[in-house]
């Protein structure tokens, strides 16, 4: 009788681990002109399926003489109904979201606006674009100053799953800039 409860049990723990254990990703798509500051936040993957779109955290203009950060955080729509997302600054509001019309997202570009120095109002990642299977490309409703730099690479047989953003915290005067940077993650 103890030996049919302890099978009983291993078995009924074994299915409830096997349906909490963390998604793994195939590979990681990043791009070379993202900012240097800030830390990286945590990684975040559709508990399963994928990305089939997205929206962005962006604070408006705030005028002359004043501190823009332009891109504070980026979501994803999960093919599940999830929506992930990683670290994002404190500022500004939530995008319409925007969907591939019939698959996933398979390929991203980020526009950054270039570090201008000292005095000046230094913004970092102000939008981000992507690729759907299927070739639809869609941009964020963000700023359109500075420059969308090159592709990254494909998900070659999936699709992205995940992202990770690297975010500088507040830093409560002066020059904020709110994301710099953010990786994506391909599942199979």
């Amino acid at each position: 009788m103890a030996l049919l409860v302890s099978i009983l049990y291993f078995l009924v723990l074994s299915c409830c681990l096997e349906a909490t254990a963390a998604r793994n990703y195939e590979n990681t798509l990043t791009v070379e002109n993202g900012g240097p500051r800030g830390n990286w936040g945590a990684i975040e993957l559709c508990p399963e399926g994928y990305a089939r779109g997205f929206a962005l955290k962006v604070q408006e203009r705030q005028g002359i003489l004043r501190d823009d950060t332009a891109l504070n955080g980026i979501r994803l729509y999960c093919t599940n109904g999830e929506v992930i997302e990683s670290k994002t600054g404190p500022w500004g509001e939530w995008t319409e979201a925007k969907y591939c019309p019939k698959r996933n997202l398979i390929s991203f570009t980020l526009r950054v606006d270039k570090r201008r120095g000292f005095g000046h109002d230094n913004k970092a990642a102000v939008n981000v674009r992507f690729i759907c299977q299927g070739g639809q490309v869609l941009t964020g409703n963000s700023y359109k100053s500075g420059d969308f730099g090159p592709w990254s690479d494909r998900c070659s047989s999936s699709s992205i799953c995940g992202l990770q953003t690297k975010v500088e915290d507040q830093q409560g005067s002066g020059d904020e800039s709110a994301l710099n940077d953010v990786r994506f993650f391909c599942c199979s």
